[in-house]
């Protein structure tokens, strides 16, 4: 299983931080084993630098990528989407979705899939519909907005950029990496910030592991 994450100038490092930190560590898997690769993807192989400053260099470039039914590609939010460069992966990406394969996006991501006509006709949420439909005037899925932290429809995921907990729990749900006990109590963890759900979510590895 591959998860594509693609990487552009300026992309948010705190929407992709709690995803990456889980499938890279895989601490908290159903089978710890399970053959799950991470590949950064851009549109070429110059390093590109995150807001918080650091420089990525891509793995791969799109036209490399072997999408199979199982992969999933990660769209994270950043202020350049709608620039020229990133047409690329959202034709890939609309491309997926048509094909209802496995996309997420969030925040800025949105935009670019509702500019490329990607979200007209699917369950979805954004950053803000008014902004949304003020920026992209080509954008005709109004009806299918929901004013949701995370929409979670079929084989794609949007989130506002203010919920990368929210993200991150419907992709390790798609995923299926995480057992329905853990992943519940990963959630209230960081939702609640209570210490029930922390003694829960490594009662819920014993259980697994056993």
């Amino acid at each position: 299983m591959n998860v594509y994450l693609y990487i552009l100038n300026t992309v948010a490092d705190w929407e992709y931080g709690f995803l990456l930190a889980e499938l890279n560590s895989k601490r908290y898997f159903s089978h710890p084993k399970k053959d799950l690769k991470i590949i950064t993807v851009s549109n070429d192989k110059r390093p590109k630098t995150t807001m918080g400053g650091l420089k990525i260099n891509p793995d791969i470039l799109i036209h490399e990528m072997c999408f199979s039914e199982e992969d999933f590609l990660i769209l994270p939010g950043g202020d350049t989407w709608l620039e020229k460069e990133n047409e690329e992966i959202l034709i890939k990406a609309k491309m997926l979705i048509d094909n209802d394969m496995n996309v997420a996006a969030i925040c800025g991501a949105t935009i670019g899939l509702a500019k490329h006509g990607a979200l007209d006709s699917k369950l979805h949420t954004s950053s803000d519909k008014t902004y949304l439909k003020m920026i992209c005037p080509e954008y005709k899925g109004e009806e299918f907005y929901k004013d949701d932290l995370v929409v979670n429809y079929k084989n794609l995921i949007t989130a506002t950029g203010v919920a990368p907990v929210e993200f991150t729990r419907e992709v390790l749900r798609n995923l299926k990496v995480f057992s329905d006990e853990t992943l519940n109590n990963w959630y209230g963890l960081y939702d609640k910030k209570e210490a029930e759900y922390f003694f829960g979510l490594m009662k819920s590895l014993q259980i697994v592991t056993v």
